[in-house]
């Protein structure tokens, strides 16, 4: 039962993050200013939120579109009721509405044959267009709705412009698993249906604008894009009645939804519980790097003196010790012990392991700039010991050579410690995303696991192209 693994991983890594980032309501020196403790309990409360609808296992469809595209009609014919409001006036829905939806063919593999359905519980969600006039503050409503979505349901109804084509971009770089919904197909010929179906298909993501086929990189997988009639417009039809008398009326045919609904619960049914964790690991990641970006802000000019301090002791100490070896091993100890005095000013959390870590990544990834500091470090620390073995001989130019070499030795030591301070609070606001229970970790770690060809196979670079 991996998928069932999947919810295991991510509760175990936001319960861990929680735990983590509560301490730093109970630091010891409290935040000065109310926004940035406000701003703090809002992320918090976004990650309990988080965790009780992983616990719940509630898996969120949101259906979004430009107006008039039938999103509230799809929604009505997937679930066979007629729920969410629906109108020919532009702008119907004005704000993001949810029905439960309990099919009853929502088996999964290992449910026992007496149980009918599992535990999962999906939630369909109605949004506003998000290209309606002066509707700013509802399309951003629209946009919150979809990082709650563990299944976005992208609704057009013929050949897509280039406003849909922003959005399905936008979407897509959320890491959002999309169906394309080509509605209203009974409006149209069979010929054009296809054209259109076609186009659909051809699609791709590129910066530049419009790309037809043999791209790599689709923005909708083809096997991810279905055609429905929602609410199928009235046709008027020839009666013949038992008397002989011929009359016409208008009747409306049945919704086609057959094909979305397949791939609604084929797609629940395989990968519900490993999208729900995927989709509340990513929204922990994000709360914990906010959390983090408070905590870092709040403390800034703290920050600046710890940085300042450690780089002025750091220099002094070098300046003052003749050896080089023991220069090298001393400016090392005093950089990891600065990351972790950042680390515990900001109330993150950090062991001297992970100090050990981030100090490595920090030296090997400025573009060899501290790497050649501390090259350069070292030569210097063997020019001064080797001047002050002369001066210990009463040899003055020793004595000078020795107070030049340790000058140049101390600023370059001190302006180290003070790139990796700034270095450390970049890192630092990733928080413990990257620990051995943080929440990139276990994003990879079910990346890892899953099926290919699968919806979660076809995220994964979107996914993993937050960690570059």
């Amino acid at each position: 039962m991996p998928h069932k693994n999947h919810l295991n991983t991510a509760r175990s890594s936001i319960r861990q993050a929680l735990s983590w980032y509560s301490h730093i309501r109970r630091h010891p020196q409290p935040f000065a200013e109310v926004k940035h403790k406000a701003a703090l309990q809002t992320e918090l409360e976004g990650l309990r939120g988080t965790l009780e609808k992983l616990d719940r296992e509630i898996f969120r469809i949101a259906a979004f579109g430009l107006v008039s595209r039938g999103k509230s009609a799809v929604l009505n014919a997937t679930i066979g009721r007629d729920i969410l409001p629906v109108g020919p006036i532009n702008g119907v829905t004005q704000w993001p509405r949810s029905v439960q939806w309990m099919p009853e063919e929502l088996p999964f593999p290992e449910i026992n044959q007496q149980q009918k359905t599992s535990n999962l519980v999906v939630e369909l969600i109605d949004t506003p267009g998000l290209d309606e006039v002066d509707g700013q503050a509802r399309s951003q409503m629209a946009r919150d709705v979809a990082r709650q979505a563990d299944l976005i349901l992208f609704v057009v109804a013929g050949d897509i412009n280039r406003t849909e084509y922003d959005a399905l971009c936008e979407l897509r770089a959320a890491g959002k698993p999309i169906v394309l919904v080509f509605n209203k197909i009974d409006l149209y010929p069979e010929q054009d249906r296809q054209a259109i179906y076609e186009q659909l298909q051809s699609l791709s993501r590129n910066s530049g604008g419009w790309v037809n086929l043999g791209q790599k990189t689709d923005l909708i997988a083809k096997e991810d894009i279905v055609m429905v009639a929602a609410e199928p417009t009235a046709m008027q039809v020839r009666v013949e009645w038992p008397d002989g008398t011929v009359g016409y009326e208008w009747e409306t045919p049945p919704p086609q939804m057959e094909e979305l609904k397949e791939k609604i619960l084929e797609i629940v049914r395989r990968e519900g519980r490993s999208l729900l964790a995927l989709n509340a690991l990513a929204q922990a990641r994000d709360a914990e790097t906010n959390m983090a970006s408070i905590a870092i802000e709040a403390r800034s000019k703290q920050a600046e003196n710890l940085i300042n301090k450690f780089a002025g002791y750091k220099a002094l100490a070098v300046a003052l010790n003749p050896i080089a070896v023991v220069d090298v091993l001393g400016g090392s100890v005093a950089d990891l012990l600065l990351i972790r005095s950042l680390a515990k000013l900001y109330g993150l959390p950090m062991t001297g392991y992970e100090a050990g870590k981030l100090w490595k990544q920090i030296l090997f990834s400025g573009g060899g700039l501290l790497v050649g500091e501390a090259g350069s470090g070292l030569l210097l620390g063997l020019s001064k010991s080797a001047a002050a073995v002369g001066g210990a001989t009463g040899d003055g130019v020793g004595l000078s050579a020795y107070a030049g070499a340790a000058i140049a030795q101390a600023t370059m030591a001190g302006y180290g410690t003070y790139k990796v301070g700034q270095a450390a609070q970049v890192y630092l606001e990733r928080g413990c995303t990257w620990g051995p229970s943080g929440s990139n970790t276990a994003i990879r770690e079910i990346l890892s696991q899953v099926d290919e060809g699968t919806v979660c196979d076809r995220l994964r670079q979107d996914l993993l192209q937050h960690f570059e």
